[in-house]
């Protein structure tokens, strides 16, 4: 279990990752727009597109990542107070019951709209827009394979955490 807990840590770790290049890679876009609009009253309505794109795949791939970091939101007020073996608990049938099936249903959605948008050639419909839109769509079930990965990943580390802590319990004298 060791060895795909650490596996599936160093794939979400590398998205992880590229999360920040894009999201260096937005912040240049936008600073790009800005000026060029601005300065040079120049707009371009690609580049316009591109920063929704770029803010669409940081944020969709983000979401696993922060489900790995432990970072999303829940009542800290009561999490924080119980003991590790409650919070394993909590966060593996937040997983399983939350975050799992929501993951599949976008993912069983998300297919379909993007390989219709794939099929129909879409594009964007304003003039100077960035063509194959179905590029963009691909995000979101590419992101519910993420975020499945993460939620095993999640899931996987509470049990060894449980085990871990069960084992631990069995080793002291009564």
């Amino acid at each position: 279990m060791q060895f795909v807990l650490k596996l599936l840590k160093n794939i979400i770790d590398a998205v992880g990752s590229l999360c920040s290049i894009i999201m260096i890679l937005m912040v240049l876009n936008v600073f790009y727009d800005v000026v060029s609009r601005y300065f040079f009253n120049d707009v371009s309505i690609g580049m316009q597109e591109l920063e929704w794109h770029l803010f669409a795949a940081m944020f969709m791939f983000g979401i696993g990542y922060t489900l790995k970091e432990d970072g999303h939101v829940r009542v800290d007020v009561f999490y924080d107070k119980m003991s590790e073996n409650s919070q394993a608990i909590i966060n593996i049938l937040g997983a399983i019951f939350f975050a799992l099936p929501i993951t599949v249903l976008v993912l069983y959605y998300g297919s379909d709209y993007a390989l219709e948008a794939f099929h129909m050639g879409e594009g964007s419909p304003d003039p100077g827009g960035l063509p194959y839109r179905w590029i963009v769509r691909s995000i979101i079930p590419f992101s519910s394979v993420f975020l499945l990965l993460c939620i095993l990943y999640v899931t996987l580390k509470n049990i060894l955490r449980l085990n871990t802590s069960s084992q631990s319990k069995q080793g002291e004298p009564s």
